[in-house]
C-alpha cells in the first residue's frame, strides 16, 4: 500500500547533543569537513546511506543511540567545539570587512537554481553548481550576499537508464520538513509571502524559505501553498520545467517576487538593503522592472528610474549560443504586465526593453539576455574566451562599435575548493604542508613527496571504483527486482586502469559520443594489453531532448557489449553526491565540445583541484589556462569542411593523444611503481591551477572589479534626491535626440616625413559637427592599430583628441597627436561618441560616428 502523503519527523535531541540541529542546518557542513566527520560518527551506516545528509541522519537514527552520545563527554565536547567554531566563523572579520570604505553593504545575487549540497536538490547542472560555489566563497570571504531563488517541490529530476539505454525522468516531490530550510516568518509568527498581481484579476503567493549557506542567506521562493488555487501552485513545480507561459511565470517570480522577497527579508531582520543586485543568466531579469516600479512610486520617471537601477545592477551570461536565450512572445509580455503587476510601469516601455530591434533581431520576441543587458550598466562573460564569443553574439546592441568595443567583460568562474577537494588531499596538504588550504599552500614542496601523492591518487581512484560498482548494483537491481546482481559487476572498472571521466548535460554540442567515432579504435584503447584505459561517463540529457536521450542510448548500447561493461560505464543520475567522488577519482578529465560553445565548462577545474589532467578542446576556461603541462589540448578542426570532418578529425586526436602520450606516459613507472613524469604534471597542476580555478578569486574579482564600481556609482546617481539620475536621464534625451547630425566631416594630419620612421609624431585634426552638443558632452578620439586586409584595424589604441573650443556650436574643431612607437602597417580613424562621467564604457548608450 503507497501513502497519500507523505512528511518528515525531525527527532528530538538530547539537551546535550542540541547544538546538533544548528550544525545540520547550516550548510557550511557541506564543505567543512571536520562537521562532516562529526555527524559520520553519530552512524557511519546511517551517514552513507542517507547520502551525507545530516538532517536525512538525524531523523533516522534510534533515540537510544542519541542517549549514548550524550552521555559520552567527549562527544558532546566535539559538538560544542564544531558549534563554537561556526559562530565564530559566523561572526569574525573576514577577507571582505578589511577592504576600504565603498564597498556595498549588501548584494542580492539572483539565480534559477543553486547546486549547494545533494541534501538540497534545486539545481540541474553547471549554472546551478556555479552559483552554490558562488555563496560558499562568498561566505568564506564574508561578502554581504543575499541569495534568491525559487524552491522546486521535484528539483530537476531523477534519472534512470531503462534497459535499452533510454533516458527515464521522475519526478520526487521533495518535503520541505525534511530538508536544511526554515520559514521566513513575521514577529506573530505566521509566514512571510510575497504576492504578484496577475491578468484577469489572480493574484500569484510565494512562500519565502530561508536557507542558511554559511554567513550567507538564501531565500527560495515556493508556491505550493493553500492561497493558491491548483495551477498557480504548481509554477514552481520543477526547475526548467513546462512550456513558455509557465517559464514566464516563474522568471516573474524569481525577478519581482525575489526583489519583495528581499524587502520582507531585510524589513523583518534590521539586514542592509542591496545596494548592489546581480543577474546570474537572464532568467531574474525582471527583478530590475520591479526595482524601477519602486523608484516611480518615488517620484521618478521611467528613465530616470533606469539610470539608477542600471548603476546598480550586474548581468552575467553564461550561454555562448542564442538558442539557450529564454526568449517569450511580445504579445504575452504584454498581456502580464498590462496587469496591476508593476504600479507606475508602462507596458511599451517593457516591451522596448527585450525587443529585439536590431539587426538580425526576430520582431515580436522579447529576449530576457538583451532585457538583462540593457538593465545592467556592467556585464560579463564567464571565460576570456566566453567573453569574446559574447561581445560578438551580442554586439548587435551597440551598432557601429568594434566588437572589442562591446562593454561586456569577462570574469571566468571557478569552483569551490573546500567542496571539491576529496578529504584525502586536505589530509595530505594538512599532514605535510601544514594547511587544508589546498589553493595556496606549496605543492612543489620536496615535503610532500611524489609517493605521497601517488597514494593519494591512487586511493582516490579505489574510491571511484567503489562507488561506480555500488551505484551500477543499485541500478541494476532497480531494473531486475529480486535478481541476484550479476558476477561482472563485481570486476567494474580496476582500481589500478588509467581512468578518464566525462560527466556534464548532454546537449548535442557538447559531443558525448565523439568518443565513438571510430567503435574499433575505442575498443582497442579500452581492452590493450599493455596501456588499459577505463572510461567512467555521466550526464542528465533535458527531458525535452530527444537528440541527447539518443546520444546516451548510443553509449550506453555500446558499453553494454560484454568485453566492455567493466571499461566503460555510464552512472545514472549525476548529482553533486556522485560529482565529489568522479573527480578526484579520474587521472584525466576529458572535455570535447564544438569550440566555442562552453561558456566555461567548470567540471574541469574541480578535477584539476584534486591533481587530475585535463584533456580538452581549447574551448571555455581550458584555452586561457592551458600550458602543456597541466595536460593535453585537442586540436580544433575548426576549418573542417563540416561537422562531420570535423568530428573525424578530432576524433582520431583524441585517439591519438590518449594512445601515444596519455597512456604510456601513466604506465611509465620508476622501481617504486611511481611514474615519475605524470606526477610532476600533478604536481604542477596543483602548484599553477589550483589558486587561479578557485571560486575565491572568481569572487574577488566580481567584488573588486563588478560590485564595488556598481555600488559607487548607484550612490553617485541617488545622491541628493536622485539628482544624478535626473540630469543623466535628460542628458541622454538630449544626445539621443542630437546624434543623428552628429557627424566627423573632415580629418586633417600632419607632422611625419615622406616615409613616417618610429619615433615621428602624428598630428590629428579633426572637425565635428555637433548640432548644439557641446564639446563635453563628447570623447573624439583617434583609433589606431595596425592595417589589415581591408583596412581593418588591428590591436588598436585609442588617443583622446582636445577642443579647440569649449562653447557649444554647430562644428568644432578637436586637435591631438599619436606618437609612432612601432613599425609595420599603421592605419588610423576617428571616433565621436557620448560622454558623461556617470557612463561606464563609450559604447554604453550604443551612439557613435566615424570619419568615412
Amino acid at each position: 500500500m503507497k501513502a497519500i502523503r507523505r512528511f518528515t519527523v525531525r527527532t528530538v535531541l538530547p539537551e546535550a547533543l542540541a547544538g546538533l540541529e544548528e550544525l545540520a542546518t547550516n550548510l557550511r557542513w557541506s564543505w567543512h569537513e571536520p562537521t562532516r566527520q562529526l555527524f559520520a560518527q553519530l552512524s557511519p551506516t546511517l551517514w552513507e546511506e542517507s547520502a551525507h545528509d545530516p538532517i536525512g541522519l538525524l531523523g533516522e537514527i534510534d533515540p537510544s543511540r542519541l542517549d549514548e552520545l550524550a552521555a559520552d563527554h567527549g562527544f558532546v565536547a566535539q559538538v560544542n567545539e564544531r558549534l563554537h567554531e561556526l559562530h565564530s566563523y559566523l561572526t569574525e572579520p573576514r577577507w571582505y570587512q578589511s577592504l576600504p570604505e565603498g564597498a556595498p553593504a549588501a548584494i542580492g545575487y539572483f539565480s534559477p537554481e543553486f547546486g549547494i549540497a545533494a541534501a538540497l536538490p534545486q539545481y540541474s547542472g553547471g549554472l546551478g553548481i556555479l552559483a552554490g560555489d558562488h555563496l560558499k566563497s562568498a561566505s568564506d570571504l564574508g561578502v554581504p550576499i543575499i541569495g534568491v531563488g525559487l524552491f522546486y517541490r521535484a528539483g530537476y529530476f531523477a534519472q534512470a537508464i531503462s534497459a535499452d539505454g533510454w533516458q527515464q525522468e521522475s519526478y520526487p516531490v521533495l518535503d520541505p520538513d525534511g530538508l536544511p530550510l526554515s520559514v521566513l516568518r513575521h514577529p506573530d509568527g505566521t509566514a512571510g509571502q510575497v504576492a504578484l498581481a496577475l491578468p484577469d484579476g489572480r493574484t500569484l503567493y510565494a512562500r519565502v524559505w530561508q536557507v542558511a549557506v554559511g554567513r550567507i542567506r538564501l531565500l527560495l521562493l515556493d508556491t505550493d501553498i493553500p492561497e493558491n488555487d491548483d495551477e498557480l501552485r504548481s509554477v514552481t513545480d520543477r526547475l526548467y520545467g513546462g512550456g513558455g507561459e509557465h517559464r514566464l511565470l516563474q522568471e516573474l517570480l524569481l525577478g519581482i517576487g525575489g526583489v519583495r522577497a528581499i524587502k520582507l527579508f531585510t524589513e523583518l531582520t534590521g539586514s542592509p538593503t542591496p545596494e548592489v543586485f546581480h543577474t546570474n543568466e537572464g532568467h531574474a531579469g525582471f527583478l530590475g522592472l520591479e526595482r524601477i516600479s519602486d523608484l516611480i512610486g518615488v517620484g521618478l520617471s521611467f528613465d530616470e528610474a533606469l539610470q539608477v537601477v542600471r548603476a546598480g545592477t550586474v548581468f552575467t551570461t553564461h550561454t555562448p549560443v542564442p538558442a539557450g536565450i529564454d526568449r517569450f512572445d511580445s504579445g504575452l509580455i504584454g498581456q502580464y504586465f498590462s496587469s496591476e503587476l508593476l504600479p507606475g510601469v508602462d507596458v511599451d516601455d517593457v516591451l522596448l526593453l527585450g525587443a529585439e530591434n536590431y539587426k538580425g533581431g526576430e520582431p515580436g520576441t522579447f529576449n530576457m539576455a538583451v532585457m538583462g543587458l540593457r538593465l545592467g550598466q556592467r556585464a560579463n562573460g564567464v571565460s576570456q574566451l566566453h567573453g569574446e564569443v559574447s561581445r560578438g553574439m551580442f554586439g548587435q546592441l551597440w551598432p557601429g562599435f568594434d566588437t572589442a568595443d562591446v562593454p561586456i567583460t569577462s570574469v571566468t568562474n571557478g569552483v569551490h575548493a573546500p567542496t571539491w577537494t576529496d578529504p584525502s588531499l586536505l589530509a595530505l596538504a594538512a599532514s605535510r604542508l601544514g594547511t587544508t588550504d589546498t589553493t595556496s599552500c606549496d605543492w612543489n614542496s620536496p615535503a610532500v613527496t611524489d609517493l605521497d601523492l601517488w597514494e593519494v591518487r591512487n586511493g582516490m581512484r579505489a574510491q571511484l571504483v567503489q562507488d561506480a560498482r555500488r551505484r551500477v548494483t543499485a541500478a541494476l537491481a532497480e531494473q531486475n527486482p529480486g535478481t541476484i546482481t550479476p558476477q561482472w559487476v563485481s570486476d567494474l572498472l580496476d582500481p589500478d586502469v588509467l581512468t578518464i571521466g566525462f560527466a556534464r548535460r548532454v546537449p548535442t554540442y557538447k559531443r558525448l559520443t565523439l568518443m565513438l567515432h571510430d567503435e574499433d579504435r575505442l575498443r582497442s584503447i579500452l581492452l590493450s594489453a599493455d596501456h588499459p584505459v577505463q572510461i567512467v561517463i555521466a550526464g542528465k540529457s533535458h527531458p525535452a531532448d530527444e537528440e541527447g536521450k539518443r546520444l546516451i542510448q548510443k553509449l550506453v548500447q555500446f558499453a553494454s557489449a560484454p568485453e566492455l561493461r567493466t571499461r566503460l560505464v555510464f552512472l545514472e543520475n549525476y548529482d553533486i553526491a556522485m560529482a565529489q567522488l568522479l573527480y578526484p577519482g579520474t587521472d584525466v578529465w576529458l572535455n570535447n565540445p564544438l569550440r566555442p560553445l562552453e561558456a566555461c565548462g567548470t567540471s574541469g577545474m574541480k578535477a584539476a583541484l584534486n591533481g587530475s589532467l585535463n584533456l580538452s578542446i581549447l574551448d571555455g576556461w581550458w584555452a586561457e589556462f592551458y600550458d602543456e603541462e597541466n595536460g593535453w589540448a585537442i586540436p580544433s578542426a575548426d576549418s573542417a569542411g563540416d561537422s562531420a570532418e570535423r568530428d573525424k578529425l578530432e576524433a582520431e586526436a583524441l585517439y591519438d593523444l590518449i594512445e601515444h602520450q596519455i597512456a604510456p606516459r601513466f604506465y611509465d613507472r620508476g622501481s617504486d611503481g611511481v611514474p615519475k613524469r605524470w606526477v610532476q604534471s600533478i604536481r604542477h597542476t596543483l602548484a599553477t591551477l589550483s589558486p587561479e580555478l578557485s571560486a575565491d578569486r572568481m569572487v574577488k574579482e566580481y567584488v573588486t572589479r563588478l560590485y564595488v564600481p556598481a555600488a559607487e556609482a548607484e550612490r553617485t546617481i541617488s545622491a541628493t534626491s536622485f539628482a544624478g539620475a535626473r540630469e543623466l536621464a535628460a542628458w541622454k534625451q538630449r544626445v539621443s535626440d542630437a546624434w543623428p547630425l552628429v557627424a566627423v566631416t573632415h580629418v586633417e594630419s600632419g607632422g611625419v616625413d615622406t616615409v613616417p620612421q618610429v619615433g615621428d609624431v602624428l598630428h590629428v585634426r579633426a572637425h565635428v559637427q555637433l548640432d548644439g552638443l557641446s564639446p563635453d558632452d563628447v570623447a573624439v578620439e583617434v583609433v589606431y592599430g595596425r592595417a589589415r586586409e581591408g583596412d581593418n584595424l588591428e590591436r588598436t589604441h585609442h588617443v583622446a583628441l582636445e577642443p579647440e573650443s569649449a562653447a557649444p556650436g554647430v562644428a568644432v574643431q578637436f586637435i591631438g597627436a599619436v606618437p609612432l612607437t612601432r613599425a609595420g602597417s599603421f592605419g588610423y580613424n576617428v571616433r565621436v561618441t557620448p560622454k558623461h562621467p556617470l557612463l561606464a564604457s563609450a559604447a554604453e548608450l550604443g551612439l557613435i560616428a566615424v570619419a568615412d
